[in-house]
């Protein structure tokens, strides 16, 4: 077995048997989960930097396959988390509730959704429907239009609603981004259908299953759990995406692509996305980290994605969840990211 898919796996795997053990029993397996997802991550990737080599890459049968477990895995612990979280599952004191609930999020927000941006690339329309109900579950299905049509068209220009600019704050810019992409994608939609005859109020418009879709999750969380059921799984979706707007936001922030002289913008190029080389955030991730060959590649498989070297390719100061968690404080964002982004809006 190629040493990538193993190391893969097992990261994306480990907190696994803990979250489901946390559901059913509380107590310290939520502690686990946890602390796998934040503390232990981004200890290892602070304290041992040295491992970024990659072993043998992955077939792409493997990491297809990889996806599909990590979708039924994703509806598998929402239905779980819907049905522990609103009361109907064991008693668990409402700090086991919130840890729970936390875990939860950040491995929907982390790998749920790095997991569903791998398969909305993909060619096989099966894989691409896998990844699209991932989203429609995480009442965030426009993406699915406005990552491919609009982030990767207009990325680093003021026609991206989702490129994040510099000085704007991680609050201003989810609201901003939210909406923006929304309309964007919708936009992008009817000018692809338009030849079609298919207009924005079609069945046939994706946005039509993007919203019925969602409608249909909640009445599910509805049947499973009742209105606090339905009041959990929104919350939760709300959590998960903002640890996708903070990814957008980080991997973006402040770079900008040249306006040439017709109007038009310069090609996409490495220096317009932020990387960092950390190794268990990368494998966590799905290499979601090595966010300049995404673009340059998007259909390329995550197992097969390349870290720029240093110097070629904006990097991070540190990895890219620790660094998430520096935005939620603007002045110390500020404070670490401007000078790292002036030198590559200079250059």
């Amino acid at each position: 077995m190629p040493r990538s898919f193993l190391a893969f796996t097992l990261a994306t795997l480990l907190p696994l048997p803990f979250l489901i053990a946390g559901a059913f029993f509380g107590g310290w397996a939520v502690w686990i989960a946890l602390f796998y997802i934040t503390l232990f991550v981004a200890g290892v990737d602070e304290f041992i930097p040295a491992l970024t080599r990659d072993g043998e890459a992955a077939e792409d049968e493997e990491a297809d396959l990889l996806s599909l477990m990590l979708v039924g895995i994703h509806f598998f612990l929402l239905i779980l988390m819907v049905w522990a979280l609103s009361g109907h599952g064991p008693r668990l004191f409402w700090i086991e509730a919130v840890g729970l609930f936390v875990a939860t999020g950040l491995f929907m927000g982390q790998v749920s959704n790095s997991n569903a941006h791998e398969l909305i690339h993909r060619n096989a329309r099966g894989l691409r429907r896998a990844g699209k109900w991932v989203y429609i579950s995480l009442l965030f299905g426009h993406h699915v239009s406005a990552h491919p049509l609009v982030h990767h068209t207009h990325v680093g220009t003021p026609n991206d609603p989702n490129t994040s600019r510099l000085n704007e704050s991680i609050y201003r810019f989810m609201q901003r981004a939210w909406v923006g992409s929304f309309k964007a994608g919708l936009s992008a939609e009817e000018k692809r259908l338009a030849p079609l005859g298919i207009g924005r109020w079609d069945m046939k418009n994706p946005y039509f299953l993007y919203v019925s879709g969602a409608v249909l999750m909640l009445l599910l969380a509805l049947f499973i759990a009742g209105p606090y059921g339905v009041l959990i799984y929104v919350l939760l979706a709300i959590f998960a995406q903002t640890q996708l707007m903070l990814s957008d936001y980080v991997q973006h922030y402040g770079l900008e692509r040249a306006q040439l002289a017709d109007g038009t913008y310069e090609p996409v190029g490495v220096q317009h996305s932020w990387n960092a080389p950390h190794w268990l955030s990368s494998l966590w991730m799905l290499n979601a980290p090595r966010h300049s060959d995404h673009h340059a590649h998007p259909s390329k498989h995550f197992t097969n994605l390349e870290i720029p070297a240093r110097g070629e390719a904006p990097m991070l100061p540190h990895s890219l969840p620790v660094m998430a968690c520096i935005a939620l404080y603007p002045k110390l964002w500020k404070k670490v990211m401007n000078p790292h982004a002036q030198a590559w809006r200079v250059a």
